[in-house]
């Protein structure tokens, strides 16, 4: 029996009309995603500001206010002035008054005038190993622009000028959005695919579509069509949000993003497929769904944590997972301007992967009905 152009439209425009009738879809669809791009692209910022910074000076000298004045003017620090004894250090720790603690002591202001290099004492709470590094690190930019404002004749015999490309603000955002728009794509086709197909499954429905003469493949075109169009859109509304509301930069080609962001889609369209077939019931799907791209895409794919960092194994296991790739595709082509050549071995890739899950999915589904 060839395939049927006119059963796959009617199947298509059948989901397509389901999907505008049913208030709970549209929801999920449109607000959830928009909802999880805000949330996250607020809440998922790297720089840490309003540190408190408790002082301890004991030189009580004009230079040494100039340098707690500098740390004071840096958006990464509120002083907070001490006046009880180092002793009593560990319970402005305990009590959380303060995250880090700048002590200067008696002899600064003679140090300086006499040595080229004095010593401060920077103390950091390092519960949060992560946050305590990034600390350390702003003290020493502050500390670098107080010797160069305030570091008179001794200059090194040469100068570092810094060059940041492609970030150069640093903001998170230009990072985090892009492994958004990965994130919330391919939870959402899985999610959407599984429990449509499960709930037709639930329903009867399904068996209702068999009984007509129309084959498997017809079924998987039809009910696949309307979610590809749908996540093209979602993937749209999530760029714009991205650029006008948080600022970040697109230095590529919008062609180039939509043709991989199409394969991308079909890849998480096809795990959605393949867990419509073990599903018995819409909850199962929905937990199988997010466990299958949740999880993985957050901790494997390169969205938050970088991936050289973790063990061997780790490493060998975010190879399967497909938001690796396309992470390495969206922020390529937002932030850096990749052409497709550069961007050749990870769109391979996940066209290879896209290619055989959606095999699989069109015979697992087969087999199952």
């Amino acid at each position: 029996m060839k395939t049927s152009w006119h059963r796959i439209i009617a199947i298509a425009r059948k989901e397509f009309l389901h999907i505008l009738h049913d208030p709970r879809s549209l929801v999920v669809i449109f607000i959830l995603p928009t909802f999880q791009l805000i949330m996250f692209g607020y809440a998922l910022d790297m720089e840490i500001k309003n540190v408190d910074l408790a002082v301890l000076d004991y030189s009580r000298s004009p230079i040494s206010q100039r340098l707690i004045q500098t740390f004071d003017g840096s958006p990464f620090f509120r002083v907070r002035h001490f006046t009880g004894s180092p002793a009593e250090l560990e319970t402005v720790f305990l009590q959380r008054k303060a995250r880090a603690v700048l002590m200067i002591h008696s002899d600064f202001a003679r140090d300086v005038q006499r040595r080229p290099a004095t010593p401060v004492q920077i103390i950091v709470d390092a519960v949060d190993p992560n946050a305590a590094t990034l600390i350390r690190s702003y003290c020493l930019q502050v500390i670098n622009e107080f010797n160069r404002r305030y570091g008179g004749e001794s200059r090194l015999p040469f100068d570092v000028e810094k060059a940041i490309w492609f970030n150069p603000d640093l903001k998170s955002a230009y990072f985090f959005v892009p492994g958004l728009l990965a994130l919330i794509l391919i939870m959402l086709c899985a999610l959407l695919t599984s429990v449509t197909i499960t709930r037709e499954k639930e329903m009867g429905t399904l068996e209702q579509i068999l009984v007509s003469p129309v084959q498997a493949r017809e079924i998987i075109v039809g009910k696949v069509i309307p979610y590809i169009l749908i996540s093209m859109i979602i993937g749209a509304l999530i760029l714009s949000i991205g650029i006008f509301l948080f600022g970040v930069p697109f230095e590529g080609s919008y062609t180039l993003l939509v043709l991989f962001s199409f394969i991308y889609i079909i890849t998480a369209l096809s795990i959605g497929l393949m867990i419509s077939t073990v599903a018995h019931t819409q909850q199962v799907a929905l937990m199988m769904a997010q466990m299958a791209t949740l999880l993985p895409t957050i901790i494997l794919s390169g969205f938050i944590f970088p991936i050289s960092s973790m063990p061997a194994p780790l490493q060998w296991l975010s190879n399967i997972v497909p938001a690796k790739y396309y992470l390495k595709i969206v922020r390529g082509i937002m932030l850096k301007g990749n052409t497709f050549d550069q961007l050749l071995e990870p769109a391979g890739v996940l066209l290879l992967m896209a290619l055989v899950l959606f095999f699989i999915a069109r015979r697992r589904f087969s087999l199952h009905l």
